[in-house]
């Protein structure tokens, strides 16, 4: 049996929000500038767990060794700035599975690789307008290295005043359990997000896998019997 979490710790892309059609949407506008079709919103949605530079590649066949490569991608990051919230939605049951944590006493937060200028206008939109506030925010520009590297979930977990082993961390990417790993965190495999081949994400050897972040509860602890707050006022 597992131990039960003390924190659990959120990607963003892909595992709270789905983001991809602002995502794929601000590329496609850099492919028309480009003076290429847009491509469809499928192909590229895989990518979008990854930032900017999968996108680039996916995009406009672009790496960081290419001459134009950082003027792109700051112009996709100025377009996907604009965009951001456009279309950008919680996925289903976030919302119920942030009240079943908290009425657990757990506390959350979100490690995610995205920059902070993106990142926090939308957790702000979509989480804490609705008084769902993370008790910690860890985004790309956070610390000096991003997932895969440990860190940042490291800094989270000590900002929490916990270990690392005593929280779980919930992502879609291969980055976000490779993290886990290298400081014995709990992972758990969003299948539900921007993963493109189940069977290879298997293989990154997540603790848990979960196909509908309310799937998440079945892992928790179990509620007091006199626990019947809810929270629904906050789910539209």
């Amino acid at each position: 049996m597992t131990t039960s979490p003390k924190a659990i710790l959120f990607d963003f892309d892909g595992t709270l929000v789905d983001s991809a059609p602002d995502l794929a949407g601000a590329i496609n506008d850099l492919r028309i500038e480009h003076g290429l079709v847009a491509l469809p919103y499928e192909a590229l949605r895989p990518f979008a767990t990854y930032g900017a530079r999968s996108l680039i590649k996916a995009g406009l066949d672009m790496t960081p060794d290419d001459a134009d490569y950082e003027s792109n991608r700051q112009r996709f990051l100025a377009i996907y700035g604009r965009r951001k919230l456009d279309n950008a939605r919680l996925f289903a049951g976030v919302l119920e599975l942030l009240v079943a944590i908290e009425r657990r006493g757990l506390r959350w937060g979100i490690v995610t690789n995205k920059n902070s200028r993106l990142a926090e206008p939308m957790i702000e939109a979509l989480l804490i307008d609705r008084a769902f506030r993370p008790a910690v925010i860890v985004c790309g520009d956070s610390t000096p290295a991003p997932k895969p590297n440990p860190l940042p979930l490291t800094t989270a977990a000590a900002a929490l005043d916990v270990a690392p082993e005593e929280c779980w961390y919930i992502g879609d990417g291969e980055s976000d359990i490779k993290a886990s790993h290298a400081c014995a965190m709990i992972s758990v495999l969003a299948a539900y997000g921007y993963v493109s081949d189940l069977a290879v994400a298997r293989g990154w050897g997540a603790t848990h896998e979960i196909d509908a972040p309310i799937e998440l509860t079945r892992l928790l602890p179990a509620l007091p019997m006199d626990s019947v707050h809810v929270r629904a006022e906050h789910y539209r």
